[in-house]
């Protein structure tokens, strides 16, 4: 679906609306860790968008946790209206294990349903003391890492699977060397917080680690809100995350807001929403945007989950599940010890 589509559909949702009372409604968005600054810019003006077109007020609310816990709530009842996560696999568990999406919501907006992309980096300590400038660089005996724990983190995953990209892409990589490679990364991590805004805190504000293993821009908003304390490193190679949206259709039915909601997912590929995105430092999807925060997003080499890993349901399925490599390389370290 291209731009002028999609701002055709908000319009078209927003007429729709005409027959809606004008009594504030309640709109919950489930979100991830690091996305709180980015969905209060994002609510106040569709806030203001929507009351604009249809007299109507919104009452938001934001939910924000490691990803995967995230998910978890919203299996267990959490009355979400959209859900806003870190990656597919956390909204794909919603969908198969409570009915409430159909299996093909990612189908059912562009890009696969993400509106915006970040990738993974380093933050350094200001001068980088410990002279980090790629993967390798993490796994010297003399580097204390902060990373969240990819079972209850989504931002976790995808650190996790960009080192696994990286030490496949040395030579005579391969998922053997890549294993053991992320093994010693996990041996020299200090702190697992449970999501990623945990992590930042523990690495900015506590003052632990040399390295966060971090979303760009979690590291970018450290610079912004510590100035002169921390520098960003961007690896050599790291991946292309694309955190999905979607509205979760049976809990909007039952409330009365689907239009709302239908409106707010649309509302994100706006050129409105895309630019509140660039400036809370996640890349935009829209090109002219992205075009005029090119000196904050350099282009980097970006591997994906698709083409690196067969997709999310691998990737779940293989490294996070219980008694999956993950917890085999947790388990393996601990009895090291």
């Amino acid at each position: 679906m291209s731009f002028k589509k999609i701002k055709i559909a908000v319009v078209a949702t927003l007429l729709s609306a005409s027959s809606y009372s004008m009594a504030a409604k309640d709109f919950l968005n489930v979100s991830y860790d690091p996305t709180r600054e980015l969905y209060t810019e994002i609510n106040q003006a569709y806030g203001q968008y929507w009351k604009q077109r249809t007299g109507e007020s919104i009452n938001f609310k934001q939910s924000h946790g490691g990803s995967g816990k995230q998910a978890r709530a919203v299996i267990d009842g959490l009355n979400a209206d959209v859900v806003t996560l870190a990656l597919a696999a956390d909204i794909d568990a919603i969908a198969e294990k409570t009915g409430k999406l159909p299996l093909n919501w990612q189908s059912r907006l562009p890009q696969n349903s993400s509106p915006y992309t970040s990738t993974i980096v380093f933050l350094v300590r200001k001068g980088n003391p410990k002279h980090i400038k790629d993967w390798n660089d993490l796994v010297r005996p003399d580097v204390a890492i902060i990373t969240p724990n990819p079972k209850t983190s989504g931002g976790a995953r995808w650190n996790y699977l960009a080192a696994w990209a990286w030490a496949k892409h040395q030579p005579q990589g391969n998922d053997q060397t890549a294993q053991t490679f992320v093994s010693k990364i996990y041996k020299n991590t200090k702190v697992l917080d449970s999501g990623a805004r945990g992590a930042t805190t523990t690495f900015a504000e506590r003052g632990i680690g040399d390295v966060l293993i971090a979303w760009e821009n979690e590291a970018y908003l450290a610079t912004r809100e510590q100035p002169g304390k921390f520098d960003i490193i961007t690896p050599s190679l790291s991946i292309l995350a694309e955190p999905p949206v979607a509205v979760v259709d049976e809990n909007v039915k039952k409330d009365g807001n689907a239009l709302v909601a239908q409106g707010y997912v649309n509302f994100l590929y706006s050129p409105w929403a895309q630019d509140i995105i660039a400036r809370n430092f996640y890349r935009p999807r829209n090109p002219a945007v992205l075009k005029q925060y090119s000196s904050t997003f350099k282009p980097l080499t970006l591997v994906t989950i698709d083409q690196e890993f067969g997709g999310w349901k691998k990737v779940q399925k293989t490294h996070f599940e219980n008694d999956g490599i993950f917890d085999q390389i947790i388990k393996a370290n601990a009895q090291s010890k």
